[in-house]
């Protein structure tokens, strides 16, 4: 059975921007980042999770982390979650 990796999308609800990252264990991760020890996230807390994929391998999920953080990336999230959004 393979592993699923996933990539995922955090919103800060401190400074209203995304974090991006990529993991083989999602919940563990984010749990990490609200803990504050991941160092990137640690002044950004809390995070609240709002959008992730699927992957069935990791070079899959690292490609798709990268491009999510491109600013084309970045438009897709924001028309993918334009509802979402609006409501903050």
């Amino acid at each position: 059975m393979s592993k699923f990796y996933y990539v995922y999308v955090l919103l800060s609800e401190k400074d209203h921007k995304f974090y991006i990252g990529c993991t083989g264990d999602i919940k563990k991760r984010i749990e990490e980042h609200n803990r504050g020890k991941v160092s990137t996230t640690r002044s950004r807390r809390p995070l609240k999770l709002i959008y992730w994929e699927g992957r069935l391998n990791k070079q899959d999920a690292a490609s798709r982390e990268r491009y999510l953080k491109t600013t084309w990336g970045k438009r897709y999230i924001k028309s993918r979650l334009k509802q979402y959004l609006a409501g903050l």
